[in-house]
């Protein structure tokens, strides 16, 4: 299918509660990790991206590709960003963070080509394709002949 587009005190290696007074463990991967997810979509914030995404049967409009699609959809579904056309994007935009493995409503990227995944398990994603907004496998013979895909996660803004 063609596309158009703390301190810690090195001995005990405890870090100093708030208070001052007790010594308390540092953080866990897992707590740490929590804590930086907490500014990235919650479950219901991909849910409702993804729909936003689903029923976005937008005819396609001179000037309008790929990324002017997703940068709507994350619009209208409250998670602005300054738009980025899809190599800015694969390079690494303002408002998103690299990650390994993805998860709804994460960005899909290759240069020239940009979409939300949908669907991990199932290598889904929504995006302008030839036909018009729809959703294809990422790990299609088409897509891989396009290269490697870098994934991306919005972060939401300091309130």
């Amino acid at each position: 299918m063609v596309a158009i587009c703390g301190l810690v005190f090195s001995g005990a290696g405890l870090t100093r509660a708030e208070d001052g007074n007790r010594p308390s463990a540092p953080p866990t991967h897992n707590q740490h990790a929590r804590r930086i997810d907490k500014r990235a979509l919650s479950k219901t914030d991909r849910s409702s991206l993804i729909s936003v995404a689903l029923h976005s049967q937008t005819p396609r409009r001179a000037g309008r590709d790929c990324s002017h699609l997703v940068h709507a959809i994350y619009e209208r579904a409250g998670f602005p960003y300054q738009y980025a056309d899809s190599d800015d994007l694969y390079d690494g935009a303002k408002g998103f963070r690299r990650v390994s493995r993805p998860e709804p409503a994460d960005l899909v990227v290759w240069h020239g080509h940009v979409g939300i995944v949908i669907r991990p398990a199932g290598h889904r994603f929504f995006s302008l394709l030839s036909t018009g907004p729809g959703i294809d496998d990422y790990r299609s013979r088409y897509w891989r002949s396009r290269g490697e895909p870098r994934f991306y996660r919005y972060i939401k803004a300091n309130s």
